[in-house]
């Protein structure tokens, strides 16, 4: 799908970029990933939780370098990605999965105690520090993202309600007033209430993805077929990459989609339920969690039932980085899945 709808643009503007540009690119993040993913099933996912201070240290740096003129380098508007060639890594992508393990190897060294509200805060304080660098891209979709799966985590290990309940309503009520305030989130405010009213501007792309998936129909137009991906809905790769499915496969194709993530969703809590330790358990939910919320974002957005997130859909749309730390994520959770089997035996 990656090379359909990139070639497709690439030919409909003339570019000099050649049409398996786009393909050879995600081709290589995919060897990255596995090499990478190999290297955290040999280490194992307690080093990875011991791991996850320095990681979070190293990638909040890369946050900083985002910022700065010269390093960062900017597209549409946002300063996200820090600049090696054609292979720029985004490092919110790989914060947004390092938080919640930092979270569980927090919960886990306080032992069985309950946690008190300055060590809570003290956890807060840290995480807090990476999530307002990505604010300032901005990227408010993956903030977002990162404060729901930590709601999660806070459910999942038992942290009293007190401590986290009433601020996190607070918090909630200062962030969307603030948001309010913020030209860029008034402007996805008002594209994703009335698309119509901007539809040569930010209304465009809601309006293109809503005409592409109900052209789709039941059975879809064929592949290759999408009329969509021909500039009327520009870089659909990304975001919208769902829509150009939903045209060419119809409304099975994008059934047989979801029941993908239904059914990853569905093994990856099951791994995290016969988890054989504590760390284990939080750990397999929380990337299980954190999978299944951007998923549900982005076809929220593609079908037009969510305000634009500036997220993708995982494992699909084109994105180097995020194809990185999800496959990464499939590697912990089978090393979590391996250790449960190896003890299951030894019992037995």
């Amino acid at each position: 799908m990656i090379f359909n709808t990139s070639s497709a643009e690439v030919l409909d503007h003339a570019s000099t970029r050649g049409m398996h540009y786009a393909l050879i690119r995600q081709m290589i993040f995919a060897a990255l990933s596995l090499l990478a993913a190999a290297t955290v099933w040999h280490l194992g996912y307690h080093n990875v939780i011991r791991l996850s201070l320095p990681l979070l240290v190293f990638f909040s740096f890369l946050l900083v370098l985002t910022l700065i003129p010269g390093i960062g380098q900017e597209r549409n508007g946002a300063r996200r990605w820090v600049g090696f060639g054609a292979l720029g890594l985004q490092p919110s992508e790989f914060v947004k999965y390092i938080i919640p393990v930092y979270f569980v190897s927090c919960m886990s060294s306080f032992g069985t105690t309950e946690i008190s509200i300055r060590q809570f805060l003290r956890v807060l304080g840290v995480v807090l520090i990476p999530m307002l660098l990505i604010m300032a891209e901005p990227d408010n979709g993956t903030v977002a993202v990162i404060g729901v799966s930590l709601l999660g985590l806070c459910v999942i290990t038992g942290i009293p309600l007190r401590y986290w309940g009433w601020p996190m309503l607070g918090i909630i009520v200062v962030a969307v007033i603030a948001a309010l305030n913020m030209p860029y989130v008034q402007g996805r405010i008002q594209v994703y209430l009335n698309p119509e009213l901007d539809l040569l501007g930010r209304g465009h792309q809601a309006f293109q993805s809503k005409i592409a998936a109900g052209s789709g129909g039941v059975f879809g137009r064929g592949p290759g077929m999408s009329l969509q991906k021909l500039s009327y809905l520009p870089e659909a790769q990304n975001d919208y990459i769902a829509a150009i499915y939903a045209e060419e496969f119809g409304f099975v194709g994008i059934s047989f989609l979801i029941g993908l993530y239904m059914l990853l969703v569905y093994i990856g809590f099951h791994i995290a339920h016969q988890a054989r330790d504590r760390q284990g358990y939080c750990l397999a939910a929380a990337l299980t969690f954190l999978i299944c919320i951007q998923a549900f974002f982005n076809l929220g957005v593609v079908s037009g039932l969510l305000p634009s997130t500036g997220l993708n859909l995982p494992f699909f749309s084109q994105g180097g980085t995020s194809l990185m730390v999800n496959v990464v994520s499939i590697a912990v959770l089978l090393r979590i899945s391996q250790s449960s089997e190896e003890l299951r035996h030894f019992d037995l």
